[in-house]
């Protein structure tokens, strides 16, 4: 990964609730003060109900210049979303830029560390 021109596109599964989908648009930001150089940008996306889309997110990024662009599925379990879904709608863009690297990392509930964060809250 290109730590000085790399996006990360935190996609979440989006919500008909105004609130739910800025509290992900809020995490996108405080993770971006948090990266340092390690990414260009942080982006929120979604696979549905709200704004912008995962492949206009990711066409956000590639316009802004990236050249690497990682997608990290914001979702506790790996259901049909996280291994069907996201994967379909990140092809769509890496076919059409096939000279840009598009990765996904894993999900967020296949952290081990997601237990004791868990923990940490009661």
């Amino acid at each position: 990964m290109s730590p000085n021109n790399c996006a990360l596109l935190v996609v979440a599964h989006g919500s008909r609730r105004a609130a739910s989908n800025d509290e992900v648009r809020q995490l996108a930001e405080v993770m971006a003060a948090k990266a340092g150089a390690r990414f260009t940008m942080v982006v929120p996306a979604f696979l549905e109900l709200a704004t912008p889309s995962i492949p206009d997110g990711i066409e956000h990024c590639i316009q802004a210049g990236v050249s690497e662009v990682v997608v990290l599925p914001y979702f506790l379990s790996a259901g049909r979303h996280v291994a069907e879904d996201i994967p379909a709608e990140v092809d769509i863009k890496r076919l059409q830029y096939p000279h840009i690297p598009i990765s996904i990392a894993a999900y967020l509930g296949s952290d081990e560390g997601v237990a004791d964060l868990m923990l940490g809250l009661v």
